[in-house]
């Protein structure tokens, strides 16, 4: 097995006029692909993604994730076509529900998540082969798309990608899409088992598909000669997540998961608190890629041993754009050298 590609995301909390600048210097550094999350309220998901696309020459952006359920898909599937007709080849569009608190702020619950992603994913899959949309709803009927079709079709369809959680959810997505963007906070073993639900979508298909289903695996990422700053760097992020999912795979899987629901129940509303302070480096090893960059380079390396297609860097120093040109050099010149290098 060879070296994986290596990407990044560009944090939410990355300034808007910044997105030209850091994509073009991702590029400039080798770095294989690129990621903007469009997480509310923040990014903008369209607008970073052709800034990104425009400031940049070679380099795939995706988008991980805008939610199914903010745009109607035929109005998603505009976006999508317009950008792969001005980048032909380098869109990569990732769909999700969104994180519920965040739809509920909006009124946003549909009377069937897995209908939301089957039916948005076949809405855009009719729009951007350029067909028509001519009946109403189906399935649940959580979209109607009735008698539309775009009028600036691309050339070739980009491939569509998830991003989901549970198992009903990863096997859908291995039934119907072409790749599945893996949270950040995946250890191995939640890669491991993530990998296994996608291979059973896949082999539900009636022909397989054109192109193995791709694991872009995003990664909360910190880069020092002191692997203990490194790993405080992370703690309180991975503290803010482990609080949050503690009852999802993307926690339960690893062996310490009841450990963490144990955490969570004692520190009831400070659980995220409690955490930072009782858990130890070694959940941090597994959940993250921080610390020196030898040490970042055989993380890397792990996720792509199970499973990873690509690991994602998310630097947690987005705030400050020096702090970020210094964490990608770094990245260049003293991890990215070792990952494969045996």
């Amino acid at each position: 097995m060879g070296a994986p590609d290596v990407g990044l995301v560009l944090a939410s909390s990355t300034p808007p006029e910044l997105i030209g600048s850091t994509a073009r210097l991702a590029e400039e550094l080798g770095f294989a692909e690129l990621w903007i999350p469009e997480d509310y309220w923040f990014l903008g998901s369209v607008a970073s993604l052709v800034r990104a696309l425009s400031a940049t020459e070679r380099i795939p952006v995706g988008v991980g994730v805008m939610s199914a359920l903010v745009r109607h898909p035929a109005v998603a599937a505009m976006e999508i076509a317009c950008a792969e007709r001005m980048f032909p080849g380098r869109v990569l569009p990732g769909i999700g529900l969104g994180i519920p608190p965040l739809m509920a702020q909006m009124g946003l619950n549909p009377p069937s998540q897995l209908s939301a992603i089957r039916e948005s994913i076949a809405i855009l899959r009719t729009l951007l082969a350029g067909e028509e949309c001519a009946a109403g709803s189906a399935g649940d009927g959580v979209f109607e798309a009735k008698g539309i079709r775009l009028s600036h079709v691309p050339a070739t369809p980009p491939p569509i990608y998830t991003g989901v959680l549970g198992p009903r959810m990863l096997r859908l997505s291995g039934e119907i899409a072409d790749g599945t963007v893996v949270s950040a906070m995946s250890s191995p073993a939640y890669l491991r088992w993530l990998k296994g639900c996608v291979e059973e979508g896949v082999a539900r298909r009636a022909e397989p598909p054109a192109a193995p289903h791709r694991l872009p695996t995003f990664a909360m990422y910190c880069v020092h000669d002191d692997p203990e700053k490194a790993r405080a760097a992370v703690r309180p992020l991975v503290a803010l997540y482990l609080s949050h999912l503690a009852a999802s795979p993307l926690v339960s899987v690893n062996d310490f998961g009841p450990e963490v629901v144990e955490l969570c129940e004692r520190g009831g509303a400070d659980a995220a608190g409690l955490i930072a302070k009782e858990m130890p480096d070694a959940w941090l090893d597994e959940l993250t890629v921080a610390g020196d960059p030898a040490t970042c380079a055989r993380r890397i390396e792990r996720l792509h041993e199970a499973g990873a297609d690509s690991v994602v860097l998310m630097p947690l120093v987005a705030g400050d754009p020096d702090e970020v040109e210094a964490t990608l050099r770094i990245t260049a010149e003293q991890v990215l050298p070792m990952v494969g290098a045996g």
